[in-house]
């Protein structure tokens, strides 16, 4: 399959989603936005995955091809041939172009907390392999609202909305970040401009990255979802 990602800054990247793109043997392209990398032709793939970054959805004055990025993403989420998957901010892009709205989330959620799956997210076959609850990585201020016609997946003590589907789950939305590795979390942590104020949700840096199972847990149940999103032949 042909996959292509956008990446919105150099230390925002694929995780573990990179090396389960190499095993599997999909053709991987990429538009650096941040580096006015184009964006492709919608004949040129069959999957989308729009990754995270510290910048927010309303910011195009200061990130203008956010402006072109919006209109690409209205255009593939129009196109029913094709797959999207959103994480953090990603999903918070996804939502508003499906007529949902963006700001401010009641607490800003930075580090491992539990997220609960929703009922609908318990019947959703590409989340057949995850447990009820489950730890996660986060780093968001920012929320979604649900849009129209979305159905909710997931939700944490912090945040209401985790994760939807839309349009039978050809597209999924991830507010909190299962791609991310020990490593992601120690370039994050070296970005001084990323570090959010202290709060009842957000954790200490070491805290972050001391426990190595937890990276290893989350990845494992990305990837069973990625098996089951991306096979064409499966109803999610």
């Amino acid at each position: 399959m042909r996959v292509h990602w956008l990446q919105h800054a150099p230390e925002d990247d694929l995780g573990c989603i990179a090396p389960w793109l190499a095993a599997r043997g999909h053709m991987v392209t990429r538009t650096g936005l941040y580096e006015g990398g184009p964006l492709p032709a919608l004949s040129g793939f069959d999957a989308l995955l729009v990754m995270g970054g510290a910048m927010n959805v309303d910011e195009e004055a200061v990130h203008p091809w956010l402006v072109a990025e919006k209109a690409f993403l209205r255009a593939v989420l129009a196109d029913p041939g094709k797959r999207v998957l959103g994480i953090c901010l990603g999903a918070q892009l996804i939502a508003e172009q499906l007529g949902g709205s963006v700001g401010r989330n009641r607490e800003t959620e930075v580090g491992w907390f539990d997220v609960q799956l929703t009922e609908a997210g318990r019947g959703f076959d590409a989340l057949s392999e995850w447990p009820s609850s489950m730890p996660f990585f986060h780093w968001h201020g920012d929320a979604f609202d649900l849009p129209a016609g979305a159905t909710r997946l997931a939700y944490s003590a912090a945040c209401d909305q985790q994760a939807y589907s839309y349009d039978d789950g050809r597209v999924v939305c991830l507010q909190f970040h299962p791609e991310v590795t020990s490593a992601s979390v120690r370039v994050w942590l070296e970005h001084p401009q990323t570090h959010p104020a202290p709060g009842p949700f957000v954790q200490a840096a070491g805290a972050m990255r001391q426990d190595i199972a937890k990276f290893a847990a989350a990845n494992r149940l990305l990837v069973s979802l990625l098996d089951r999103w991306l096979d064409l032949n499966r109803v999610v």
